[in-house]
């Protein structure tokens, strides 16, 4: 079975679950999909179905505050360190104390990643607020890690459209690796040019199984695209099982799939 590494996790609190935004995904999911504490056993467990050797998961801030902390989540890649890597997540609003605050996630908690969720702050990346970090993450050399396409969650979609958004940062920091989240539909052939564009520009599948992904990015896969994409989940919104029920009705080839699943991810965040 082949390996696999996730890009796009959450190990949510209770003050994540309990956010009125995510309201439409409990109607699409059920009532109880976000009302109860998600215990590491219970993430470990789902990820060893699907043969998940390894998952980044990422801290959660907005305005509202700190909905999953860089101290949660570092004391749980402390805890599973053969497992996890961290992804940080800073106050947009506080640039300086956000810069200070990835520096010492990534230099003293091992972090791998920036992630910012663009509709949570209704900015998109492009915004001046980005752009201090943009320059530590080059500095760091670690990737900035974003939300593309429509929102799920009761917030605005305009920040994650790819163009002229994302487009206009990966023009301005060429050194900046940048994983774009969540297909970016239902701009997905623009997310798809960009990758294409920029050398520094990757995308990712997570939050759609792959049923649901756009035939233009299985395409894409399946040819130039295929170092350009990497396999993510959004567990525990989506499990990686979920995600991956009826992948070989892609026809992806075996190269096309190791690279998906495992390759692409490990060489761009330099696992060993």
């Amino acid at each position: 079975m082949q390996s696999v590494i996730d890009v796009w996790m959450q190990h949510p609190t209770r003050r994540f679950l309990e956010q009125p935004m995510f309201d439409s995904l409990r109607r699409w999911m059920g009532p109880d999909a976000f009302s109860v504490d998600v215990p590491v056993e219970f993430t470990l467990a789902a990820m060893d179905d699907a043969n998940v050797r390894y998952g980044f998961i990422a801290a959660w801030h907005g305005p509202m505050g700190a909905l999953i902390t860089n101290e949660e989540v570092a004391a749980l890649v402390r805890q599973h360190p053969d497992r996890f890597s961290g992804m940080a997540s800073v106050d947009l609003a506080k640039p300086m104390q956000a810069v200070r605050e990835l520096r010492r996630c990534v230099r003293n908690d091992g972090f791998k990643a920036l992630r910012v969720v663009p509709w949570l702050w209704n900015m998109p990346p492009n915004d001046r607020h980005y752009y201090p970090l943009y320059a530590e993450c080059c500095e760091l050399g670690i990737p900035f890690c974003t939300q593309i396409g429509h929102t799920g969650p009761l917030c605005p979609s305009e920040p994650g459209r790819p163009i002229p958004y994302l487009d206009e940062v990966a023009l301005d920091f060429p050194e900046l690796v940048i994983i774009a989240g969540h297909v970016g539909f239902p701009w997905t052939a623009e997310a798809i040019s960009l990758a294409t564009k920029y050398e520094n520009v990757y995308l990712d599948t997570s939050a759609y199984k792959a049923t649901r992904y756009p035939r233009e990015l299985v395409e894409y896969i399946q040819g130039r695209g295929r170092r350009k994409v990497l396999f993510g989940t959004n567990f525990p919104m989506l499990t990686a099982s979920m995600c991956l029920q009826e992948l070989d009705a892609l026809g992806l080839d075996e190269e096309a799939q190791r690279l998906f699943l495992f390759e692409n991810a490990r060489m761009i965040f330099r696992l060993p």
